[in-house]
């Protein structure tokens, strides 16, 4: 498949075989994730692979609201943001003028408007959860691409997550990715038609006259 084929055949899954999860199979996830970009390239995700039945099953029921999609999953991949590799930005800003694309001018108006790197962890939250969430779903397009389902899991308590998988306190729980084979095939799901979801470019007109059309919008879920 394309990559528009994967991102059209991409489905929320809930329902799983039994069947294990290939260790090339999630390797390759985990190296789609572990390729995604990210600011100043801080690549603050983590990932626990949990493969345990028990330990699925304490997830399922003590963290993530009796879904047993994250029960029967025979892998569920722990998403984590570690908000320690943001005390290292100014650093990877500075190392930002090596590149020849990027000039001092940038690094110096980057590191203005970010101000100081805080040492207070929580205030590193945001950009960290927005970083992880590209590496997420690298790995949701790599694993429909295998012919496997996945699920974003973010109806949970992250703080039993991190206490039933032992994390250090620096890591903040995202979400849960139950992976395996899909025991469903869900329908595509509604999705807004393009030029419901274009803004106007300022001097262009209204939306409605935009010349970008293609037509319905279908996706999936």
């Amino acid at each position: 498949m394309n990559l528009l084929e994967v991102i059209k055949k991409r489905r929320s899954i809930r329902r799983f075989k039994p069947d294990p999860v290939p260790e090339i199979a999630l390797k390759q996830i985990l190296e789609a994730a572990r390729l995604a970009p990210s600011g100043v390239n801080i690549q603050p995700w983590r990932f626990m692979v949990v493969k345990n039945p028990q330990l699925r099953a304490r997830l399922a029921e003590e963290a993530a609201f009796r879904q047993q999609s994250v029960a029967e999953a025979p892998v569920v991949i722990v998403c984590c943001a570690d908000l320690r590799s943001y005390l290292q930005a100014v650093v990877r800003a500075q190392e930002l003028l090596a590149v020849e694309a990027v000039s001092g001018e940038f690094v110096e108006v980057y590191l203005k408007h970010r101000g100081p790197v805080s040492a207070d962890l929580v205030t590193h939250m945001p950009a960290a959860t927005i970083n992880t969430v590209i590496a997420i779903e690298h790995m949701v397009l790599m694993a429909t691409s295998l012919g496997l389902g996945t699920c974003w899991v973010q109806f949970i308590r992250p703080e039993r997550v991190a206490e039933i998988c032992e994390l250090d306190e620096e890591i903040i729980v995202v979400a849960l990715l139950p992976v395996g084979y899909p025991a469903q095939d869900p329908s595509p799901r509604p999705r807004l038609a393009l030029q419901e979801i274009l803004l106007p470019e300022p001097g262009t007109g209204k939306k409605e006259e935009s010349n970008i059309s293609m037509g319905v919008g279908v996706g999936s879920c």
